[in-house]
């Protein structure tokens, strides 16, 4: 007999407990059957002729296959990323730059063979002088054509002789920096491993061939002369080599010729002519190209009309016109010291100064 609970005749067939329980595991439920690739037609769609019993379903676009297309973009990015960055590091590795090398510099003082010639204007002075056809400012020292070498584009190329040319104008053409109130502006193009030795010259200057201001920047002894006349009259040039897979050089030979007057003196004092001429050496890394500064090598100055026997280290002490050069050479050299600069002099030639 059935328990109080079953129905007379029994347990029916697919019911609970029942004989299709041993099937249960077989069945399928609603999210399987959405999910079939075939799909029985209707009676009334197998009415049609030659219909086939069953249609395939088209695919159906699960969430998952898309999150993980998703994932896999996100993946590649960050690790074209990581890729880009190690090759691209903006602050350069460690381990294959070059420290800086200190700058070398020598200043040799030119002096007149008799009096300084003057005139009331710098105009007539510039005429009768070599500087003649000269230009005037930054026009004097025109960037090169530029070609790219074998491991720096051109661009860089152009960059490197933009960053030097920057640097001649900043230390030998603005104002603040020729009368000694300024030298920030040539100092925020160098590479900081050479800032310590910068600051040092400025702060202690010495003869010794490493720590002269005048070395870095031309500058006049605010105390003894002052620009009659700001267009300065210049000529220059430059010249890219690479000389190693990671340095680029540029090389600047430029003639600088300033119109000078004592100072405090006005208008009513005769101007003279006072000529520079600095050789430079810059060197660049590829930090130094994309940041756009630079690592000053060697410097060469000649300056005149200067008195031997006055010291130039700090600043240039002109002789202005009407007067000559003191008797006497340069401060003495000792060579048993290994690390100073020998003292040199020279004579400015006869036809170096203007012809009036």
């Amino acid at each position: 007999m059935g328990g109080p609970g079953d129905p007379p005749e029994g347990t029916p067939e697919g019911g609970p407990g029942g004989a299709d329980d041993e099937y249960r595991s077989v069945v399928f439920d609603e999210s399987f059957v959405r999910a079939a690739r075939l799909q029985e037609y209707s009676a009334q769609e197998r009415m049609a002729d030659h219909a086939p019993a069953v249609r395939r379903r088209p695919p159906l676009r699960r969430g998952l296959t898309w999150q993980i297309l998703v994932l896999v973009v996100l993946v590649a990015v960050a690790f074209g990323t990581a890729i880009y960055m190690g090759v691209r590091h903006p602050y350069g590795s460690p381990e294959t730059r070059q420290p800086a090398e200190p700058l070398r510099m020598t200043v040799i003082p030119l002096a007149p063979q008799g009096k300084v010639p003057g005139a009331a204007s710098a105009r007539t002075l510039y005429t009768h002088s070599p500087a003649a056809q000269f230009e005037v400012g930054a026009a004097g020292i025109p960037l090169p054509a530029t070609r790219s070498t074998a491991h720096f584009s051109d661009s860089q190329v152009t960059a490197g002789l933009s960053i030097a040319r920057t640097y001649l104008v900043r230390s030998s053409l603005d104002p603040d920096v020729l009368t000694g109130r300024q030298v920030r502006p040539a100092r925020a193009l160098l590479d900081a491993d050479q800032l310590d030795q910068f600051d040092q010259s400025f702060d202690h200057p010495a003869a010794d061939g490493r720590h002269a201001p005048t070395g870095w920047v031309v500058r006049f002894d605010p105390a003894r002369a002052e620009l009659a006349d700001d267009q300065i009259r210049v000529l220059g040039t430059l010249q890219a080599t690479e000389t190693d897979p990671a340095t680029l050089e540029i090389t600047s030979d430029s003639t600088f010729v300033y119109a000078l007057r004592p100072v405090g003196t006005g208008d009513h004092s005769a101007v003279s002519l006072f000529t520079v001429r600095r050789a430079l050496t810059f060197r660049f890394d590829r930090d130094d190209l994309r940041v756009g500064q630079t690592r000053l090598v060697t410097s060469s100055t000649e300056a005149g009309p200067l008195s031997c026997a006055e010291d130039s280290t700090s600043y240039l002490r002109p002789l202005l016109s009407g007067q000559s050069a003191r008797t006497g050479g340069p401060a003495g050299t000792n060579p048993y010291t290994t690390d100073s600069a020998p003292a040199l002099c020279g004579t400015l030639a006869a036809e170096a100064q203007p012809k009036v």
